[in-house]
């Protein structure tokens, strides 16, 4: 017999809970680990190791680069092997790459340990989402929520963590530097490994997908909707990460940036579980709505219009930034939601990692060029930063426009439409009147001399 929860759904199945709680438990570490050396590393690129800022975003680009052409190959894989074996197997390549950066002092140990983040990045995100669309529709909507919602408090707490590792002394207990924040992020990865390696996936998650990879890319681009969809998400990779880039280029100190990024992270954490819940109104989960995408897009645009103007110098900059922070953290929590419920609604269960893999190598792509592109323009100087930043706004209003501009037109069709369909009506109907037989004179006039 099945025994109802008191919310008159049947409680979760004990293996789709579990898939559930180790996703979150599994990111929550990772995570942490990945934002506390990620919010630092510029500025050891750039103090520790003496890298020009060009130089800075060609080895940040890498690992964004490899990680999204990875992703074309590697989400169909995952599909193919298990997504609880990709996260394992992800994890540990994370792992071994943030420890060969906190040890290189070179070129050659950066661009390593890039390609190997880059590659594990590209087997977690797929693997991470393949689990959670696995999950029925209810508890998908909550194990993103909280899957979102670790990630976030992870982004708030990681870049503190990072400044405690690298001061002088760290707890009265050890000398702290960027060696030793890479350290505590490789381990944090490894525990990560271990926990999705323990993980048995349920019946529907454990469908295997029969496609080689060119099979199934093909199959992802005859998706017609979808590669619509791949279109309006091509700059929701670079929009994010170029945030932790472009602040400290522009001339922040530390603590600032960290503030900057402890505040867009936490708006996002406050905003991403809502976004991903059910309406009240059963009108569906709000992140899979038509304006969530747009309207994060629009945010995130103006933000970086915002940033333009500001300098290093006085109270007033400072708080500016805080609030640009604000408006990212809005975007953010609603455009990581908005990608994952519109990949889950296009792909068949047993594609998800071909379907989110496609989308993902496109936003490399533009990430990748863009990310060069704003390194470069941010070396011509104040002009080039202003250019740069400028640049990265109107790429976000143009596509947050682009779909708003496709509702626009199918609202005035629709309008014109029923204009005519009511013109129709009553042109008809007045024909119909006029063609009617009209009754002799005594007739009328018997009728209305009849009693009710």
């Amino acid at each position: 017999m099945t025994v109802a929860s008191p919310s008159g759904h049947p409680p979760p199945a004990p293996s789709e809970r579990r898939v559930a709680a180790v996703v979150v438990a599994g990111n929550l570490p990772a995570a942490l680990g990945f934002y506390a050396v990620m919010a630092h590393v510029v500025v050891h690129l750039r103090d520790d190791v003496g890298l020009l800022a060009g130089m800075i975003g060609l080895v940040l680009g890498t690992r964004v680069g490899v990680q999204y052409a990875l992703y074309l190959a590697v989400g169909p894989v995952t599909d193919r092997i298990g997504a609880a074996r990709a996260a394992a197997v992800a994890c540990a390549l994370r792992a071994v790459g943030f420890a060969v950066l906190g040890a290189a002092d070179g070129l050659s140990g950066l661009f390593g340990a890039a390609v190997l983040l880059g590659a594990g990045g590209a087997l977690f995100h797929p693997a991470t989402r393949s689990l959670l669309a696995g999950l029925d529709a209810r508890r998908r909507a909550r194990g993103f929520g909280a899957y979102a919602a670790a990630g976030q408090v992870a982004a708030v707490a990681g870049p503190t963590a990072g400044l405690v590792l690298l001061s002088d002394d760290v707890l009265g207990v050890l000398d702290g530097g960027f060696g030793v924040l890479s350290g505590v992020a490789a381990a944090a990865w490894a525990m990560a490994a271990v926990l999705f390696a323990s993980l048995r996936e349920p019946g529907r998650a454990r469908r295997r997908s029969s496609l080689g990879v060119g099979r199934s890319v093909l199959a992802v681009l005859r998706d017609r909707p979808y590669v619509r969809f791949i279109v309006l998400a091509a700059p929701t990779t670079l929009l994010p990460t170029q945030t932790s880039v472009v602040v400290p280029l522009k001339g922040f100190d530390p603590g600032v940036t960290t503030l900057y990024l402890c505040v867009s992270a936490a708006v996002s954490a406050a905003v991403q579980p809502w976004c991903a819940g059910a309406g009240r109104r059963g009108g569906g989960v709000r992140a899979a709505r038509a304006w969530v995408m747009p309207v994060s897009l629009a945010l995130a645009g103006t933000g970086y219009l915002l940033m333009v103007p500001l300098d290093d110098h006085g109270a007033a900059s400072v708080a500016a930034l805080v609030g640009i922070a604000v408006l990212h953290g809005f975007s953010y929590g609603l455009l990581e939601p908005a990608v994952f419920q519109n990949v889950a609604r296009h792909a068949p269960p047993a594609q998800v990692g071909a379907y989110y893999g496609v989308m993902a190598f496109v936003g490399g792509v533009v990430a990748f060029v863009g990310g060069l592109a704003v390194g470069r323009l941010f070396d011509l100087g104040p002009a080039g930063a202003a250019a740069a930043l400028a640049g990265l706004g109107v790429l976000a209003l143009a596509t947050a426009a682009w779909p708003a501009a496709g509702y626009a037109r199918r609202a005035a069709f629709r309008h014109a439409a029923s204009r005519h369909a009511a013109s129709r009506r009553n042109f008809a109907a007045t024909g119909a009147a006029a063609s009617a037989p009209v009754p002799p004179p005594s007739t009328t006039t018997a009728k209305a001399r009849s009693p009710r």
